[in-house]
């Protein structure tokens, strides 16, 4: 037993605390100082032959050999740094790489592999800082799947802040860019200008209800509208205009012929789907004084069918022609 309990002794010796020059040396130093701890390297020789990576202590004139356990560590004194046994050799601890449940690089410093990773306040505030260089460097956040880029957010290759998105890692498009001389924004998420009004992207609220698209073809689909809010058409003689809820307005101004008693047809700009109401009226107010034209106005017939205004007198009124301006009320779909 005190055989047993010298030999532990010596082993705390040598493995506790442990502070050695070096990383290791193939042979033994020519002059060895009691109680000297050493790394013994690959390759070794002379009284060293047989021990490498063991951990080498000088005692009572002999050398006496620790076999190191995986995770053992020694302090590096030339170097500064620490050493940690990996089980096939003794590797370098770099100082500026830190790797938790992961394994830090030259590039990844590092490295977490965890569920999450906290950083709290000391009291009151807390403010994560990405500092980079120069203007044309990155200072970024950037989301990965597999490793691959999809989502990047801050300063990339400049110093606007700007929200990236990638499908595949490789083809990047700007959804957001923010100017930070003016706080304007732009991107493939936002409307380029006061006409855009391409589905999807973000607008002003008075940008989409007085600007896009509010004249021009209006359009439906299962009875929602797809288009513009108002759609103008000119044609025979007249214009109809059309609303995004289907209603359809159309106008003409004709000229009536009060000397016959047959139905006269005037065709509408454009053919509604149905017909709700028409109507009739004088144009021109100078021919408000001419009684026969009064009297004709006051007889006429008007009915509407799916193609024209149709106005009838009962009788012939007289040589000569009135101005009228006919309207009628339908639905577009």
């Amino acid at each position: 037993k005190h055989v047993t309990h010298n030999e532990a002794l010596r082993m705390l010796d040598a493995s506790v605390q442990l502070s050695v020059p070096g990383p290791g040396e193939s042979a033994p130093p020519a002059d060895p100082q009691e109680g000297q701890r050493l790394l013994v390297g690959s390759g070794a020789t002379g009284d060293w032959e047989g021990q490498d990576n063991a951990v080498a202590v000088f005692t009572d004139g002999a050398w006496q050999f620790f076999v190191p356990a995986v995770g053992w560590t020694a302090w590096l004194r030339e170097a500064g740094t620490w050493a940690a046994f990996d089980g096939s050799g003794w590797e370098e601890m770099a100082p500026g790489r830190w790797g938790v449940n992961a394994s830090a690089d030259a590039q990844t410093r590092l490295a977490v592999a965890a569920e999450g990773t906290l950083f709290t306040h000391d009291g009151a505030d807390h403010r994560l800082r990405i500092n980079k260089a120069a203007p044309g460097n990155t200072a970024s956040l950037l989301f990965q799947t597999g490793y691959s880029g999809r989502a990047e957010m801050g300063l990339a290759g400049d110093d606007g802040f700007a929200v990236k998105l990638s499908a595949d890692g490789a083809t990047w498009r700007t959804a957001l860019a923010f100017d930070p001389a003016t706080a304007r924004v732009s991107g493939d998420a936002v409307q380029r200008d006061a006409a855009d009004a391409t589905p999807g992207r973000l607008m002003l609220a008075e940008h989409g209800l007085l600007r896009g698209d509010v004249v021009g073809t209006v359009s439906q689909t299962g009875g929602t509208a797809t288009g513009a809010v108002i759609e103008s058409v000119d044609g025979a003689g007249g214009r109809a205009v059309k609303w995004a809820d289907g209603t359809m307005m159309m106008t003409r101004r004709v000229t009536f012929d009060m000397n016959e008693s047959a139905a006269q047809s005037f065709a509408y700009p454009q053919l509604p789907a149905s017909v709700l109401a028409g109507a009739v009226a004088g144009a021109d107010a100078a021919e408000a004084g001419d009684a026969t034209k009064r009297q004709a106005l006051a007889d006429l017939a008007l009915w509407t069918d799916a193609g024209a205004w149709v106005l009838q007198l009962p009788q012939p009124a007289g040589p000569g022609t009135v101005t009228l301006n006919l309207s009628v009320t339908g639905l577009w779909y």
